[in-house]
């Protein structure tokens, strides 16, 4: 397949913004170079797939959103099961939204189960756009194991993975449910290789490294720095892990009235900012911010350590405090500090004076700068966005039957 040649393809998320955002330049690129693209989501994220020039494909969804993450329950099962559930319940809803309209090639999330099994059965290819760590050869021994030991000789994790190869028999496919998605045949990863941990040991026949696919994220705004802010920092645990109150009130202790420093707040939508008492002027307090932009001018960053804004804080070279939250989290901040770009701060110990040395000591430091430049660069050369049409368009050209005077 050349270049122009247009094509359909069918992209399948979730309404999340750690699943969605990664995807959102390399749909614009794929738009932009010829092809339709059909984007299944639910409807809160329609007009944000719309504004890519994909179709949104509007799907009901049964999962937990952001809006209140503590749905997602505290157990291991508790956290897995909703994306059966919701497979299930989805996918007849996704058959006949593409009946008659079936795509040449499948592009997913890694939580969306339904992709996968509609891919096989319109006979096309299915490339996993992977927005986290990915597993390495030795993974199943070393973590998945020992992590699902526990559920899978409970009652109820031995119902789930009943259910599970249950659904997947009747849709024609063998493939363990853990290898499902955890071991697609092909997936072009949207994090820099430098935060996979065991890179070396990564089947990259399988999974490619393009890096940060960011785009310039005009559509969401933009943020001055404050005349006589010598020195920036923001805060952000993300959009979903953010009922905090007690963590922003530290980190207004912290840094309210520290000289040169100016701090940008970002607390979510479960928190009021009236909860963090009297503000000094140095300090902004938002439900949401630009945080790309915030960064772009930023000489420090305390964040979750999602693989979003980890990347966001690699691509820009800000050193960061990572505090995490709940599941990668741990492990990319483990990543982050051991690149020497950042230091990983857990939740616990994170109190004003612990959260004012790790700054200072980090945005005062002239090898953090270095790294974390070095960093950036090796970032920029891994083809991004770019890079991730490139592949996808040949898979696409792999799966079209050559012409017959070929």
């Amino acid at each position: 397949m050349t270049p122009t040649e247009r094509a359909h393809i069918a992209m399948f998320s979730i309404a999340a913004h750690g699943h969605v955002n990664p995807s959102i330049e390399v749909i614009r690129e794929l738009v932009a170079r010829g092809h339709r693209v059909s984007y299944a989501i639910p409807a809160s994220f329609a007009d944000k797939i719309a504004a890519t020039g994909a179709e949104p494909v509007v799907y009901t969804s049964t999962l937990p959103t952001d809006d209140d993450p503590d749905e997602w329950g505290t157990e291991l099962i508790d956290n897995i099961e909703p994306f059966l559930n919701d497979a299930i319940q989805a996918l007849p809803q996704l058959a006949a939204a593409f009946e008659g309209d079936e795509p040449d090639l499948v592009l997913h999330d890694i939580t969306s189960y339904p992709a996968p099994v509609l891919a096989h059965r319109w006979g096309v290819p299915a490339v996993s756009l992977w927005p986290n760590l990915v597993p390495w050869e030795g993974y199943e021994k070393e973590v998945a194991e020992p992590m699902f030991a526990d559920l899978k000789t409970s009652e109820r994790g031995k119902a789930y993975y009943a259910r599970f190869e249950a659904w997947l028999a009747q849709n024609g496919i063998t493939t363990h449910p853990d290898r499902l998605v955890a071991r697609p045949r092909r997936a072009v990863v949207l994090i820099p290789r430098v935060l996979q941990p065991n890179a070396d040991r990564v089947d990259e026949s399988v999974f490619t490294f393009v890096g940060a696919c960011q785009g310039d994220r005009a559509e969401q705004g933009q943020w001055q720095r404050p005349a006589g802010a010598r020195k920036v920092l923001l805060v952000s645990l993300g959009s979903a892990f953010t009922k905090q109150p007690a963590f922003y009130r530290a980190c207004v202790k912290a840094f309210g009235d520290l000289p040169g420093w100016h701090m940008v707040l970002q607390i979510g939508a479960h928190v009021d900012a009236a909860e963090l008492g009297e503000l000094p002027g140095n300090v902004e307090v938002h439900t949401w911010v630009p945080q790309l932009a915030v960064l772009r001018q930023a000489d420090a960053f305390i964040t979750h350590a999602g693989a979003g804004g980890s990347q966001e804080g690699l691509a820009t070279a800000t050193p960061m405090v990572a505090v995490p939250q709940a599941v990668d989290q741990f492990s990319n901040a483990d990543m982050l500090a051991s690149l020497g770009v950042a230091r990983h701060l857990p939740m616990a110990d994170a109190t004003a004076d612990a959260l004012r040395a790790a700054v200072l000591e980090l945005a005062g430091d002239p090898e953090v700068a270095r790294r974390a430049e070095e960093i950036r660069r090796r970032m920029a050369s891994e083809g991004g966005t770019h890079r991730a049409a490139d592949l996808i368009e040949a898979e696409l050209a792999a799966a079209r039957p050559a012409p017959a005077d070929a």
